[in-house]
């Protein structure tokens, strides 16, 4: 009888590990432009504290915005095991800011990428709605290096001021991820969506069928304030407006707003946010 019970329990075990995939620590960071206006907290102080911050708390796969082409290739120097997927905002090429896709080239690899668009023409560089500056979503679909752990990414930054664009903006990308994932597969989307918890936009995707916030989902949460910081140590907000949305059949083990600082002083004006998840 105990040599079936052992046995017993080594199946449950066994089929257990078949069915969970190993986690990954899925991250979201507006990294802030490089402005030269934002002395002492210029890109050239604050590049080391960046890459390191994403190191020490191993971010597998992480959404950027703001990054400037040059921003971006100082993370990729600096980050020897990630690889990234994305183009410039402006031409489609390197010209304007990215929603760069980092990921960890150890552990995944990309099937295919692309960018669109948050305007009625998805295709091509141009400023949708009532947005101030044009803005895109960047997509990757991947796969585990290690086993057929297949799913899709997308990235993206909401603009700043055009209510009605942001509101366009969810609803599109609610449609290209249906679009573009026709298998089904699982599906992350991060990003710096300039709209807090209570906001049109954001119920729109936090209620979409089969998608949830991260936030929401999480059994351990670590928030204790909002995501933005405007590089002042001294103010305080407790309005999330980056998010990461995961489809219904991921599990979110860990959520929390990294409010990481080096001499009195923050990474960036943005908070990254991070999730642990699994399926």
């Amino acid at each position: 009888m105990k040599i079936f019970l052992n046995l017993l329990l080594i199946a449950c075990t066994t089929v257990g590990a078949m069915a969970q995939t190993a986690p990954i620590t899925l991250a979201t960071f507006n990294i802030r432009y490089d402005n030269p206006d934002d002395d002492p907290h210029t890109w050239d102080n604050r590049k080391d504290v960046v890459a390191n911050l994403i190191l020490f708390h191993g971010f597998d796969i992480f959404g950027i915005q703001e990054g400037l082409m040059h921003q971006v290739k100082d993370l990729d120097e600096r980050l020897p095991h990630h690889d990234f997927v994305g183009v410039g905002r402006d031409d489609g090429g390197e010209k304007g800011e990215y929603t760069a896709i980092f990921y960890n080239k150890d552990k995944f690899k990309v099937l295919a990428s692309d960018t669109f668009w948050l305007a009625p023409e998805t295709d091509h560089p141009n400023k949708g709605w009532d947005a101030a500056l044009p803005r895109i979503c960047t997509w990757a679909k991947m796969t585990s290096v290690d086993s057929d752990q297949t799913f899709y990414v997308f990235n993206t930054h909401f603009d700043h001021r055009g209510v009605e664009a942001r509101n366009q903006s969810a609803g599109l990308i609610l449609e290209k991820i249906q679009e573009i994932n026709t298998e089904s597969l699982p599906v992350m989307l991060t990003g710096d969506f300039n709209v807090g918890q209570e906001t049109e936009a954001y119920q729109r995707l936090s209620s979409a069928p089969g998608m949830k916030d991260t936030f929401d989902a999480a059994e351990i949460v670590y928030a204790n304030n909002g995501t933005t910081n405007s590089f002042d140590i001294t103010k305080s907000t407790d309005r999330i407006i980056d998010h990461i949305f995961v489809s219904e059949e991921i599990e979110v083990r860990k959520y929390g707003i990294l409010t990481d600082t080096y001499h009195s002083r923050f990474p960036s004006d943005h908070f990254p946010v991070m999730a642990v998840i699994y399926w």
